[in-house]
C-alpha cells in the first residue's frame, strides 16, 4: 500500500452496519483506516467497530467526547477496550476532562482533541462568545490539549501549518474538511484538496461524502490516490 493511501480515512457515514461493512470490503486494497462517527455508532453501537476491525482494518472512533471528566475517562476506558487505533475528544471540555481521558488511555489508542469544526466560521465562534479569529482558538485549544496529554488534534486543513509551526512532528494533524478538486463542497467552510493537505503537513486526511455518495467508490478512491500521486 502506498504511503498516500496510508494517510487516508475513509468515513462511514453510512446509517447501518450492512452498507459500512459493504463499502469496507468495497475498499479492500485500497485503503485500510476508516471511520466510525455519531450516526453510525449511534444506530450500531460498539459492535459496528468490532465487525470493522474483524476486516483486518483500523478504525477512528470520531465520537468527540464532551462531558464531565469522570464519564470521559470511562468512555476512553471503553474505546480502548474495542481496540480502536484513534479516538476524538472536545478540547473546549477543558484541561480536567483532558486529563481524565489520557490518563484512561491504554495500549496504542491516541486521543485526538477537536479544535473548531470544520463547519465553523467566525461567526458561529461569535455566537458562543468566543472573540477573535478561528486559527488563533484553533491554536489556544491545541496548546491546551497538548499541555495535558493529547497524542494529537483534529483540525481543518486551513491551520495545518500553524499547528505544525507550534508543535513540528509532536503531534498527529488528522484533518476533516478535505474535498478533491473535482467534489462539491457540501457543508464544509474550511476545505481543502488532499493534495494541498498533505503538502501542508497533515497526518491524516479524513474523506467521507466525496467517496461515500459516489456512484463508484473504488473509482472515487482512485481518483484520490492519483490526485495525491499515491
Amino acid at each position: 500500500m502506498t504511503n498516500a493511501a496510508d494517510k487516508i480515512i475513509v468515513a462511514l457515514d453510512v446509517p447501518t452496519k450492512k452498507e459500512a461493512l459493504a463499502l469496507v470490503e468495497q475498499l479492500r486494497g485500497q485503503v485500510s483506516f476508516f471511520k466510525v462517527g455519531l450516526q453510525l455508532y449511534t444506530a450500531e453501537g460498539p459492535e459496528i467497530v468490532r465487525a470493522v476491525l474483524s476486516t483486518g482494518a483500523r478504525v477512528w472512533l470520531d465520537l468527540k467526547l464532551h462531558d464531565i471528566p469522570n464519564t470521559v475517562g470511562r468512555a476512553v476506558e471503553s474505546a480502548a477496550g474495542l481496540g480502536v487505533q484513534l479516538l476524538t475528544i472536545h478540547l473546549l471540555g477543558g484541561g480536567e476532562m483532558i486529563r481524565a481521558a489520557t490518563s484512561a488511555r491504554k495500549g496504542a489508542m491516541s486521543i485526538l482533541g477537536v479544535t473548531v469544526l470544520t463547519s465553523s466560521t467566525e461567526e458561529t465562534l461569535r455566537e458562543i462568545g468566543i472573540s477573535g479569529k478561528i486559527d488563533d482558538q484553533v491554536l489556544r485549544l491545541a496548546k491546551l490539549g497538548v499541555e495535558n496529554g493529547i497524542d494529537g488534534v483534529v483540525a481543518s486543513p486551513h491551520e495545518i501549518k500553524r499547528l505544525r509551526g507550534a508543535f513540528g512532528d509532536q503531534i498527529i494533524i488528522a484533518v476533516q474538511g478535505i474535498r478533491p478538486s473535482w467534489a462539491a463542497a457540501d457543508d464544509q467552510k474550511r476545505f481543502m484538496t488532499p493534495r494541498a493537505a498533505l503538502d501542508a503537513g497533515a497526518t491524516y486526511i479524513g474523506i467521507g461524502r466525496p467517496i461515500t455518495k459516489h456512484p463508484k467508490p473504488r473509482e472515487a478512491v482512485e481518483k484520490i490516490l492519483e490526485e495525491v500521486g499515491g
